[in-house]
């Protein structure tokens, strides 16, 4: 048996940050990836498909070139290839900075191979056993493949499949109306594919309020995005030149499924019940404010505790960590305030409440919307789909949250982020002098505009 003064198991976002500060700090700690290090993020996640993102807008930026008076003659042509090349050559830049990084620890035992629980203290890889005082785990999560008719007879993509195709499909139909599927829509339309998104909710995105999510499917539409919701039956069958996709509403001739119906934990193969590790009902790992599981000894991190499903949160969850059990801090979960995007273009940056759940918390609300169409910013590029909103609280005067779908809506949230995690009061935040022309130059403004409701 090996011991270690910490083991990690994962590689992702949270994890092996941690482990660096341990190993800074004097330990002798193993890390142990079952596939790749950098987790989602790095390998499946937000660096590629933000990469693949941004040759999609070169594309449609180089389309639409003659509304600003550039005029490229002939046809735009994607080369699958190269695109696909080059969201893997961000990868690995990626990985292969995190494998030299932690090659140079001294205190540092990376292991590649599948870990499982002995007991709470104990872990069995590779044929070996570990063991140490504190285990942590950050083991992230999967695409979940839904049970429907005929599913397993056809050949479909996931988030985590599709990034490695390098030939254009002729029309993809998206299972799945939320945020990974509504990104690779509008990319692979970019792109030159038809689409269809199907969703079995009444509307798309449905984390948000309604006038956002109906925002987000004209911006979709005007893109020639074919948008099926409500959609209570789907089955799937091999037809002579792809895959039938029939729903109680529509028939669809694909070339291409991707399957974006949500993501679930990797916690089913861990022995988590030799060690005494509580999951909830959907597979996730039960925390406390701190991130310490019911077990002493052993905490989760990242997606695989139900508290955030991106890149930030797990990174959160280091910070939290590493200030409690290193730096004698007192850092808890419950002050997180939720800020997250959505990738489509023109992004979505949201932070805090939405309207539903102000008005739904029984306080006295006050409300701010503003079209991008009235955005000095957003007319010069001549990107003027979306629109801000704010919602405050009209006593206590804080923001309670916000949410920006226009040109650069991803970055200007930020300053509605810093002032909500500052405490900052809205009348405090509309004295600010921001720089002219920007889109953030009009949240004092947006702020100025709030009325009760």
């Amino acid at each position: 048996m090996k011991s270690f003064d910490a083991i990690v198991i994962g590689g992702g976002q949270a994890g092996p940050f941690l482990a660096a500060r341990m190993v800074e700090k004097g330990m002798k700690v193993a890390l142990i990836e079952r596939k790749f290090l950098g987790g989602t993020c790095v390998n499946a996640g937000c660096m590629p498909t933000k990469t693949l993102v941004a040759s999609a807008r070169a594309a449609h930026v180089a389309r639409s070139g003659a509304v600003y008076g550039v005029n490229i003659p002939g046809e735009i042509a994607i080369d699958m290839k190269v695109v696909r090349a080059r969201a893997e050559a961000v990868t690995m830049n990626a990985r292969n900075g995190l494998i030299g990084w932690f090659a140079g620890m001294d205190g540092m035992t990376v292991i590649y191979g599948h870990a499982r629980f002995e007991d709470p203290k104990t872990v069995s890889v590779n044929g070996e056993t570990l063991t140490a005082p504190r285990i942590f785990l950050n083991v992230g999560a999967r695409p979940v493949i839904p049970d429907l008719p005929g599913i397993n007879d056809i050949d479909y993509l996931t988030s985590t499949s599709i990034i490695h195709l390098d030939t254009l499909p002729r029309h993809l139909a998206v299972i799945g109306g939320s945020y990974i599927g509504l990104e690779f829509a509008q990319m692979y339309r970019r792109f030159g594919a038809e689409v269809s998104v199907i969703e079995h909710g009444p509307k798309l995105a449905s984390r948000e309020d309604e006038d956002i999510s109906d925002a987000i499917a004209d911006v979709l539409r005007s893109e020639g995005i074919d948008i099926h919701t409500g959609v209570s039956d789907i089955a799937f069958a091999r037809s002579s030149d792809g895959i039938t996709v029939a729903t109680d509403s529509a028939r669809i001739d694909a070339s291409h499924v991707l399957i974006a119906t949500g993501r679930k934990p990797n916690t089913d193969d861990l022995g988590l019940d030799a060690a005494g590790v509580i999951t909830d009902k959907h597979g996730y790992i039960t925390v406390d404010d701190s991130l310490a599981t019911n077990v002493e000894g052993i905490w989760a991190l990242g997606d695989c505790n139900g508290h955030g499903a991106f890149t930030h949160t797990s990174y959160n969850d280091f910070e939290i960590a590493a200030a409690n059990l290193l730096d004698g801090d007192d850092r808890n979960l419950s002050s997180r305030i939720p800020a997250y995007a959505l990738y489509i273009d023109p992004p979505l940056g949201r932070v805090g409440m939405t309207e539903k759940q102000a008005r739904a918390s029984g306080r006295k609300i006050m409300i701010s919307t503003r079209p991008m169409s009235r955005v000095g910013r957003a007319n010069e590029r001549g990107e003027t789909k979306g629109f801000m909103k704010v919602i405050a609280d009209a006593e206590t005067k804080k923001i309670l949250g916000a949410a920006i779908l226009g040109i650069e809506g991803d970055e200007v949230i930020h300053g509605i982020i810093d002032a909500m995690n500052a405490g900052t009061t809205y009348p405090a935040l509309q004295w600010s002098v921001p720089i002219h022309p920007t889109v953030s130059e009009l949240i004092p403004t947006l702020l100025g505009d709030l009325k009760p409701v």
